[in-house]
């Protein structure tokens, strides 16, 4: 599905849609799009999109503004509790535009 244009996407801060009544985060983090779940799964809030990005111990992650545990951009599994994911979607760009599928 087209989300936006991709410079709506800034280097290391995230975007939020709401795609099929799920909302999503977006985010452009070394030159490559990652798009994955944008509800904390711990407070229950649509906030990761506005999380920090970063790297912990090798991996791109997204810290949720709220506790702080740290997502994996890739895979949406919680450094902090491997038990814990939030969905990670496929996401490209084409012809200037964000794609993600849901």
């Amino acid at each position: 599905m087209d989300i936006c244009d991709s410079s709506d996407v800034l280097p290391n801060l995230g975007v939020r849609a709401l795609v099929n009544d799920e909302q999503i985060a977006i985010y452009r983090v070394q030159g490559q799009l990652y798009a994955i779940g944008s509800i904390d799964p711990f407070s229950g809030a649509a906030v990761l999109s506005r999380g920090i990005v970063g790297d912990v111990k090798g991996q791109l992650v997204v810290a949720s503004p709220i506790y702080k545990q740290h997502f994996n951009l890739a895979t949406g599994v919680c450094l902090e509790e491997p038990s814990v994911r939030v969905k990670s979607y496929p996401v490209r760009e084409i012809a200037g535009r964000v794609q993600v599928l849901v």
